[in-house]
């Protein structure tokens, strides 16, 4: 089974399986988030664009499974807002230079280190200069807990692994904490979390 398979299979379900709220921490930097085009990569069923698209943002998002992005149109119907959805992989997705204010993404550890690389350069590139970028991902204790996430030690993050991936930009947050994280069935229960803010500066100095 591919993994486009494994993730066809897993949304198919009436319920959505990370539930219809947006991710806590996202919810929680919500005042960081500056006006303009925001991107929501790898959406999944839609929990977050929804929400984004809610507080008056301009938002695109894209997931490669589309029982996924089925569900997540179907979610923006539901709460009356405008979503542009693409169904794409990362490595196929329109990368635009400069296009969007803020970038979000909201566990996508799905990639290797190698892989991450070039994904972490694709969403710096697409990052208007002063725009705002939000991770929230699994922290490498996630593997002591069996409530969600890769299972895979070298995808999960660590604040060191995020700054010096995004090393010239301003740090709005950094944390690295657990929480009892209820995101439908998904994540459900204790979690070992990792979430990062930054600004990407406008200007740079030799």
């Amino acid at each position: 089974m591919t993994p486009q398979e494994r993730w066809n299979a897993k949304f198919s379900t009436p319920d959505y399986v990370f539930g219809e709220s947006p991710n806590a921490y996202l919810q929680s930097m919500a005042g960081h988030l500056q006006p303009g085009a925001t991107l929501a990569l790898a959406d999944g069923e839609g929990r977050n664009s929804v929400w984004l698209a809610q507080q008056g943002l301009e938002v695109d998002a894209f997931d490669f499974s589309p029982v996924a992005v089925d569900k997540a149109r179907k979610l923006a119907q539901k709460n009356q807002v405008d979503v542009h959805f693409s169904c794409s992989s990362w490595e196929q997705f329109d990368w635009q230079p400069a296009r969007y204010a803020n970038v979000v993404g909201v566990f996508f550890q799905f990639v290797d280190p190698a892989a991450r690389a070039q994904l972490f350069s694709k969403m710096d590139q697409t990052l208007q200069p002063g725009g705002i970028l939000l991770i929230q991902g699994y922290g490498k204790a996630q593997l002591q807990y069996n409530t969600g996430g890769p299972g895979v030690l070298e995808n999960l993050y660590d604040e060191d692994l995020l700054r010096a991936a995004f090393a010239d930009y301003e740090v709005l947050d950094s944390r690295t904490y657990t929480e009892d994280e209820q995101e439908g069935a998904g994540h459900s229960g204790m979690s070992a979390l990792v979430g990062w803010v930054g600004r990407k500066r406008t200007t740079y100095f030799a």
